[in-house]
């Protein structure tokens, strides 16, 4: 694994809103992968960012009397707040909105329509402004979104520029059918069911006059591009495509993206249609997370069941959130999350698991060593670098605390803490080793619980009991 580049994307939040838990699964998963990769001799480039254009944004500002570019700004600053928040190891923030981006997206419209791709006509079709989407009838559940039920679709009639999706079933189909392209299983599935119920060109640009907030098109100022098309482009811009370290992670190396589970038509279809366009590689994996619903129900305001991941991070610890996410949400299907369950796993699992086993060892470690424990590297267990490597994080979590438990079990059965008054050599030795067995459990908490791990390690060089790691919550 030396040596080999390694090209992470989460996809852009839009910048209508304050970030949420669903966001924060995306990026604390990826930051996950993202680390677990630089342990193991990676070199890693990892993106995330703002998707700042669109219809959305810019009825949402006007709405609110702004300025859409200072409307932007906001959002796009309150969520590169999660850098320090969630403790967030990337390499890149793009915003759409940057001017490198948007040479981007101009530049991969101009390849596109080289390639014979890129046409226009007069449309008329049902718009939803919540996914930023047009909609086939098809589509609706109850003559309605099915992501968007609350929201009235638009009848849209106007002149714009259509991409040739329907260019590329066969091409797709074909890419489809590689091994893991599609993570889970399933919605390999669904992304090949939808390809082969027939694909449909795409509208990628909209009247300038009726929705002046995009990217130009190429050649044609009366047009600004769709949302979508933008927007994907900038999985190659933040690499300073067509130069930059482009070459280097996306030809060179293995590119993944991380998505949620209702963008398999766009991150898998449609983007990977537009890169076959402009012969670029194609995206060598896409893995899709579930949704996280509070109490059973999905999340909305009306509901009164929206969680602020920046309150649980104030009130609990960067940590317990990375680590709730991490061990208790299901890597790739739907999980509930309310707070109740969230405080009960927090004393349960941190407080009285992995704080309390800490400070046991340390305490007698600090007590009755002289000098600090030679701690030694060793070898990631397959259970561990299997599960990763699957994106399987809630089942690698779930191996790290397996581990915990049994340390904390091998303290009650050994008893140092009597063998010492009657054995001191013995004893020593059970402690010694103890410590060494923490040092192995720390190395696998360092992607999951960076902060955590760092304060373990701290307390072992120093033979020292660490702070209390995690305060009981009653």
């Amino acid at each position: 694994m030396a040596d080999k580049k390694f090209y992470l994307t989460t996809t852009l939040p839009y910048v209508n809103a304050d970030p949420h838990i669903g966001f924060a699964l995306e990026i604390v998963q990826a930051d996950i992968v993202a680390r677990y990769k630089r342990l193991i001799g990676a070199e890693v480039f990892f993106n995330t960012g703002t998707d700042e254009h669109g219809q959305k944004i810019f009825q949402k500002a006007t709405e609110e009397g702004k300025d859409v570019q200072a409307y932007v700004d906001y959002y796009a600053a309150r969520f590169k707040t999660l850098k320090d928040s969630l403790n967030l190891s990337y390499d890149a923030f793009i915003r759409t909105t940057d001017p490198h981006h948007v040479e981007a997206a101009q530049e991969l419209w101009k390849l596109c329509a080289a390639a014979g791709d890129i046409y226009k006509k007069k449309y008329k079709g049902l718009y939803c402004v919540g996914d930023e989407a047009f909609l086939r009838e098809s589509d609706l559940v109850d003559g309605k979104c099915p992501n968007h039920p609350n929201l009235k679709l638009e009848e849209i009639e106007e002149e714009n520029y259509f991409f040739k999706l329907s260019a590329y079933q066969d091409k797709l189909l074909q890419y489809l059918s590689n091994a893991n392209v599609v993570m889970p299983e399933w919605r390999s599935v669904e992304a090949v069911n939808f390809v082969k119920q027939g694909l449909e060109d795409f509208s990628i640009s909209r009247v300038k006059e009726k929705m002046p907030w995009g990217i130009a098109v190429p050649g044609d100022d009366t047009q600004v591009m769709y949302v979508w098309f933008d927007a994907l482009t900038n999985y190659i811009s933040t690499l300073g495509w067509p130069n930059g370290k482009f070459d280097e992670f996306w030809n060179s190396g293995e590119v993944v993206q991380m998505a949620g589970k209702d963008q398999v038509r766009f991150q898998s279809i449609m983007w990977q249609a537009m890169l076959m366009s402009a012969s670029i590689k194609n995206t060598d994996k896409v893995v899709y997370h579930g949704f996280i619903t509070s109490g059973g129900q999905k999340m909305s305001k009306s509901l009164g069941n929206v969680i602020d991941p920046l309150t649980i991070v104030t009130e609990y610890g960067t940590d317990a959130l990375r680590y709730f996410l991490a061990r208790h949400i299901n890597a790739f299907d739907d999980s509930d999350f309310t707070m109740e369950r969230f405080k009960e796993l927090y004393n349960a699992d941190l407080a009285n698991g992995l704080g309390n086993l800490v400070a046991r060892i340390m305490q007698l470690a600090q007590t009755h060593l002289e000098t600090p424990v030679n701690v030694e590297f060793v070898p990631y267990p397959k259970e561990f670098t299997g599960a990763l490597e699957k994106y399987e994080i809630n089942k690698a979590a779930d191996f790290v605390w397996s581990k915990i438990q049994a340390l904390d079990q091998k303290i009650t059965s050994t008893e140092p803490f009597k063998v010492i008054k009657t054995d001191v050599e013995k004893g020593k030795s059970l402690i010694i080793e103890l410590v060494k067995e923490l040092a192995a459990i720390d190395l696998l908490l360092e992607p999951f619980v960076p902060a955590t791990s760092k304060k373990i390690i701290e307390a072992i060089m120093a033979n020292k009991k660490p702070e209390n790691l995690f305060l009981r919550k009653e």
